[in-house]
């Protein structure tokens, strides 16, 4: 099984400029290292994923007024998540009745971008 996406895990956003935390809020309860454990639920702009730093897409409207203002020269504005829904593997184990987040999910922003784990904050692995 890929590793678990749990609070403090970093997101990178392919129109992004920085990384930013991950942060689980479904069901606090199940932890993974000691940090809430995220499941596909997870996936509210600002209360799950913060801001990118800056955005660099066209297809967001303040990039796109800012670059035509500079007569066409990229002019990257601040980033505001405008995300849709995890993408999920095949996950069997689930959070609060809904499959959980693992490294290889993805996430998508409505101005085009891809949001994807960098690096997942589970750093144990018990096999018993």
């Amino acid at each position: 099984m890929a590793l678990l996406v749990n609070t403090g895990s970093t997101l990178f956003c392919t129109f992004g400029t920085a990384t930013t935390p991950f942060k689980a809020t479904n069901n606090p309860t199940v932890l993974v290292d000691g940090k809430p454990a995220g499941s596909i639920v997870d996936g509210d702009a600002i209360v799950n994923i913060t801001p990118f730093g800056m955005c660099t897409t066209l297809s967001n409207p303040a990039v796109a007024a800012a670059t035509a203002a500079a007569l066409g020269v990229l002019t990257p504005q601040p980033c505001t998540p405008q995300t849709k829904a995890w993408t999920t593997e095949t996950a069997t184990v689930l959070i609060g009745g809904k499959p959980c987040l693992t490294q290889g999910c993805q996430c998508m922003c409505a101005y085009g971008g891809t949001i994807s784990v960098t690096d997942s904050a589970q750093k144990t692995v018990i096999i018993t």
